[in-house]
């Protein structure tokens, strides 16, 4: 029977729109004309999930009973601390006096749930459908490797975001979730994989229909799902592979350290373990996938994500080659960046969401329009110009085909770029 027992509060961003919610109240109970909820499309829940505006933010609310919702929220913290792709515990409401209890999570900013992903792909071009699979293996990888058993891993728990020209994906739903300090066994991983398989699978299977796809694209989400592990298996080897060779090619090693930093991924240590007859077995101790992303702030200062950085550096390099040919002499690292963020970096990333009235960060409209140029130049043979580009990424202007899904894709921030399928 319920009491008149005040709720338990802990909140993390206490502003003042935030702790006046009726936190007394079940959430079903919230009234929409007394508090500003918002309609946010959710897959499938086991739980009542509702979305509050407040302080100028977007706040996800999941009534939970009160032992896993503290257990979730316990989970989320530890994924924060750890830098995994998680959405961010913000609250626990103890809500004794209904026996049950609220788990506040801070919206993802420009993320989206697959169901609306799926419904911009077109179903006969795969390539589409494995970027967003390529987030979800890389993901669980993460998660693994930092000891974290995932337990329901499926497209309904885990929302997408853009992060340059692929998508990443971050965990949403952490209810059945473990931590192991000691690292997973490979039994845990397998099982993980196996729920992955099963639930990607039904997922997608269920969305099809339900958009009435043609039949005969059934068996293929099939095979694409049961694929998943053997993905898993290519990165998971890469980023612990321990090859053994001769002491004399020593070259080796700077080959898998550079194809751990096209993955991503930064190399903490490195060592070359002898196991006789004049051979040495090479383990890489991997560190977080911000091999890029450090690159550039350690140049710049500039936070960005991964994909982000990666596309930046480039424009970086390539604006430190143009001064080298303009002056005639090399140019430092230090000075080429400063240079860059002055003359294309924070004019470029105004002018590009402007273009694209708003929609979206800077930084990745700026990325957007990095792209849009680069599939303007390759049409006309010759570098087409930021004008030119702006342009096209704003609307103003007619576009190959190729260039048009990806000013498109750009418009509606809700893809990488598909202009390649």
């Amino acid at each position: 029977m319920a009491t008149s027992r005040p709720p338990e509060v802990v909140l993390r961003s206490p502003g003042p729109e935030l702790i006046a919610l009726p936190w007394d109240l079940p959430l079903a109970e919230w009234d929409e004309t007394e508090v500003p909820l918002r309609d946010v499309e959710v897959g499938p829940s086991r739980h009542l999930v509702r979305f509050v505006e407040a302080d100028g933010a977007l706040w996800a609310l999941k009534d939970l009973p009160e032992r896993i919702a503290r257990r979730e929220y316990d989970v989320l913290r530890r994924l924060e601390d750890g830098c995994l792709p998680a959405v961010r515990a913000a609250g626990l409401v103890n809500q004794p006096g209904h026996d049950t209890a609220i788990l506040v999570t801070r919206f993802l900013d420009g993320s989206w749930q697959y169901r609306r992903l799926f419904m911009r792909l077109p179903p006969n071009r795969p390539r589409h459908r494995a970027r967003l699979f390529d987030a979800m293996v890389s993901l669980l990888v993460d998660l693994h490797r930092h000891g974290v058993f995932w337990g329901d891993c499926s497209l309904n728990n885990t929302l997408f975001a853009r992060d340059g020209q692929i998508l990443q994906a971050y965990l949403v739903d952490a209810e059945t979730s473990e931590i192991h300090p000691g690292g997973l066994s490979d039994g845990q991983r397998e099982h993980d994989l196996s729920i992955l398989v099963e639930n990607v699978a039904a997922g997608m299977i269920d969305l099809a229909t339900a958009l009435e796809r043609p039949p005969e694209i059934v068996p293929q989400l099939i095979d694409e799902a049961t694929a998943l592990p053997e993905r898993y298996r290519q990165l998971w080897d890469a980023l612990h592979a321990a090859p053994e060779f001769p002491f004399d090619d020593r070259y080796r090693v700077e080959a898998a350290i550079r194809e751990l930093n096209d993955l991503g991924f930064a190399v903490d240590e490195v060592a070359l373990q002898p196991v006789g007859d004049g051979r040495s077995r090479l383990q890489i101790a991997v560190g977080d996938r911000n091999y890029h992303s450090a690159q550039l702030r350690r140049l710049t200062g500039v936070e960005v994500g991964e994909g982000q950085a990666r596309i930046l550096l480039g424009d970086l390099n390539a604006h430190r080659e143009w001064m080298r040919r303009r002056t005639g002499q090399d140019v430092s690292e230090r000075a080429a960046a400063r240079s860059w963020v002055d003359h294309c970096l924070e004019p470029g990333m105004r002018a590009a969401h402007r273009a694209l009235g708003g929609v979206g960060s800077e930084v990745q409209a700026y990325c957007d329009l990095l792209e849009v140029r680069w599939l303007l130049s390759e049409r006309a043979g010759a570098d087409a110009g930021n004008e030119a580009a702006l342009a096209a990424l704003g609307g103003r202007a007619p576009t190959d085909s190729a260039a048009k899904m990806a000013v498109a894709d750009a418009e509606t921030d809700q893809l990488p770029r598909i202009s390649d399928g």
